[in-house]
């Protein structure tokens, strides 16, 4: 996925569920239990879903 991401030029911010609490805290809040996620604006797409991503860049 980051290299997906790196190729298309996004900036991007990763967090390691297994060793940030905060983050895993605030995925499964959203009841988000599986990993990649991305979260574009105010959504949040799980799975590496290339035409969903590049739909909401």
């Amino acid at each position: 996925m980051k290299e997906y991401l790196s190729e298309k030029g996004v900036a991007f911010e990763e967090l390691d569920v297994t060793s940030n609490g905060e983050a895993r805290k605030e995925l499964m809040k959203k009841r988000i239990m599986a990993v990649p996620v991305v979260k574009i604006k105010d959504e949040y797409v799980v799975g590496f879903d290339k035409e969903k991503i590049d739909k909401l860049m």
